[in-house]
């Protein structure tokens, strides 16, 4: 079962944590969340699993930045979110996707006691500017059946910013 945005709203401060909250991002049944201004890209070309990589920090400026296709840019949400009742996923809006702007290729599925912000794997088909503070994507709740484990991963937990893959610390094992 997905929460409406009501029910959402009603188990704020309980059992999910959106902070900070604004009523106007509320939805019928999931929550706008905002895209930070600061943007991470990989130096390498080519990208080892094994290795943890050297990345570079860009800023969006209020007038917007341009992204290329055929490049991966990491963001993050504006917004921490907290839960642990619920399963976490997270979406692009459409009218973003419309834009041809991917805001997650795989990782828009979130485990019940995750606590931060969200990292955003973001991609475009075709050059777009895009803005500091736009609401990129929404956050939606699910609720679990049974006996869980909540998350509780080294590696993304907590985290404060934005969080390049740590694929690597799995083979470290």
């Amino acid at each position: 079962m997905i929460l409406s945005g009501k029910e959402i709203k009603n188990k704020l401060g309980n059992e999910i944590i959106i902070d900070p909250f604004n009523d106007n991002q509320l939805g019928p049944n999931s929550y706008n969340l905002r895209l930070h201004h600061e943007l991470v890209m990989y130096d390498e070309a080519v990208l080892d699993m094994k290795k943890k990589h050297a990345t570079t920090m860009i800023n969006i400026p209020e007038e917007g930045l341009v992204l290329e296709p055929g490049k991966l840019y990491l963001g993050r949400t504006m917004e921490y979110t907290e839960t642990d009742c619920y399963v976490p996923m997270l979406e692009g809006r459409s009218s973003i996707g419309r834009l041809g702007l991917f805001i997650h290729i795989t990782a828009g599925f979130g485990d019940v006691g995750f606590r931060g912000f969200w990292t955003l794997e973001i991609f475009c088909v075709q050059s777009i500017r895009i803005y500091p503070a736009v609401e990129i994507c929404q956050i939606f709740y699910h609720s679990i059946e049974g006996d869980y484990i909540r998350y509780m991963s080294n590696k993304y937990q907590n985290n404060r910013g934005i969080q390049a893959s740590m694929l690597y610390k799995d083979f470290e094992k």
